[in-house]
């Protein structure tokens, strides 16, 4: 959208894409706890929409539509990060987790069971259990994960990716492609139900015969699972 100056119309591609901010803000509160609260993503987005109006250049090959996406997303999740969602006690719980079940999995040469996990780490299964359901409400989606540990490939100030980060984000994703395909059969359809097919976590557990807690858990462990082994590689 330009003026009749041939400058961009900026008021107009922000009102063009504010929809836009709600339906993102949408799609990532289902993945998240239930205090996260929607207007504090569509504020963060909004922020981000708004960043990508100063930042654009149309001389740098890709669409604003494109553009402001990556914008959007990026703003929300900088503002979950922001977040402390969990005691720094669990958080090392977790990590403790991760680098056992890492150990254990080599050792075993297959992908364990929670009893194999629970016995590993020294706890009952419940005990178990209890630590995936306090530690899932800190994950986000994997692959956030991924890069929130290893680094995420951002945008330059005037365009998309360098040639260089959009290689590096595309191996991440191969190797998290990877990790997902070598999780035990239930864990990998849960992983394609939430983050694919977008289901809730009631209707995930009517998928799987199980409960919305019993499908945090395994949740949890598979995002262990994929972060030790991508932490591994």
């Amino acid at each position: 959208m330009y003026t009749a100056q041939g400058k961009i119309n900026r008021d107009a591609l922000l009102e063009q894409h504010l929809p836009a901010v709600r339906r993102q803000a949408l799609v990532l509160q289902v993945k998240l706890p239930s205090g996260v609260d929607l207007d504090d993503l569509i504020q963060a987005g909004t922020l981000g929409l708004l960043d990508a109006l100063q930042r654009f250049d149309p001389n740098a090959g890709a669409s604003f539509s494109t553009f402001a996406s990556q914008r959007i997303r990026g703003a929300m999740i900088d503002e979950l990060r922001t977040r402390d969602w969990l005691p720094r006690s669990v958080r090392r719980s977790a990590r403790a987790v991760e680098q056992q079940l890492y150990r254990l999995e080599q050792r075993l040469g297959r992908p364990a069971g929670e009893r194999e996990i629970a016995a590993e780490m020294g706890m009952e299964l419940e005990e178990y259990r209890q630590l995936l359901n306090d530690t899932n409400n800190g994950h986000l989606l994997p692959y956030e994960e991924l890069v929130a540990e290893s680094g995420e490939p951002e945008a330059g100030a005037d365009g998309p990716l360098s040639p260089f980060a959009a290689l590096l984000d595309r191996e991440q994703r191969e190797r998290l492609v990877e990790a997902i395909e070598a999780l035990p059969e239930r864990e990998k359809l849960l992983m394609a139900l939430y983050y694919q097919e977008e289901l809730n976590l009631k209707e995930i557990g009517a998928v799987l015969g199980v409960t919305e807690s019993r499908v945090c858990q395994l949740h949890s462990q598979a995002v262990k699972r994929l972060r030790a082994k991508l932490a591994a590689d």
